[in-house]
């Protein structure tokens, strides 16, 4: 169970990196598209590393309690 977990928390951190460049580029560059989706894409990025720090901290419970 420890490696499938391990891929998932994987997938959700290269998600919350994802988010934060498409971020990063869209602020860099500017215009309309910032304007439009700077702050959904903040969101989005603070959801994401949110689950991705609940399931780190489900995998760290998991392994100290023998799961």
């Amino acid at each position: 169970m420890a490696p499938t977990f391990v891929t998932i928390i994987l997938i959700a951190c290269l998600a919350v990196l994802a988010v934060l460049l498409l971020g990063v580029g869209g602020f860099a560059k500017g215009g309309e598209f910032n304007k439009k989706y700077a702050n959904k894409i903040m969101r989005l990025r603070l959801l994401l590393q949110f689950i991705a720090v609940l399931l780190i901290v489900g995998l760290t419970w998991l392994t100290r309690n023998g799961g």
